[in-house]
């Protein structure tokens, strides 16, 4: 991917707070993972890091209704999806970072508003939003919808 600079922000706040204040929830967090491993294999971090996310709510894959998965490159988005064995109906619906961008320091928070819009057209339940992060770091976030 390219180098690009970003910047974004997320208003995250507990479910009685957003009562108090007449904010629908767009989600709420279920499940999160990170991991890291070496930098040789810095992609492969959301792997462990879905896992992990996984694991502490005894989801599988399958379960998950949307995927939105960093595309540091073509090879890492495939072996992540390939090796999670990701439906590939349901991943980056709406393109992933190489079409809709990777602008650093803004990744995480493009790829998690991109996948809760993707969740309300669809009207889906459950949505993973996965990273990949240079230094051999990986960071996974499930989240659901009522």
């Amino acid at each position: 991917s390219g180098l690009n600079d970003g910047a974004a922000a997320l208003v995250i706040m507990s479910a009685d707070k957003a009562k108090a204040l007449g904010i629908k929830p767009l989600a709420k967090i279920s499940s999160y993972g990170s991991a890291g491993l070496d930098p040789a294999i810095m992609g492969y971090g959301a792997f462990y890091a879905t896992k992990a996310a996984l694991d502490k709510i005894n989801l599988k894959c399958e379960d998950l209704d949307l995927i939105e998965a960093n595309e540091a490159y073509a090879s890492q988005s495939i072996a992540i999806t390939k090796d999670l064995n990701l439906d590939m109906s349901k991943v980056n619906v709406n393109g992933g970072a190489i079409a809709l961008g990777h602008p650093i320091g803004a990744s995480g928070a493009r790829i998690l508003v991109t996948l809760l819009h993707a969740m309300e057209k669809r009207d889906a339940k459950k949505g993973l939003a996965t990273l990949c992060i240079g230094g051999g770091q990986g960071t996974a976030l499930i989240v659901e919808r009522d």
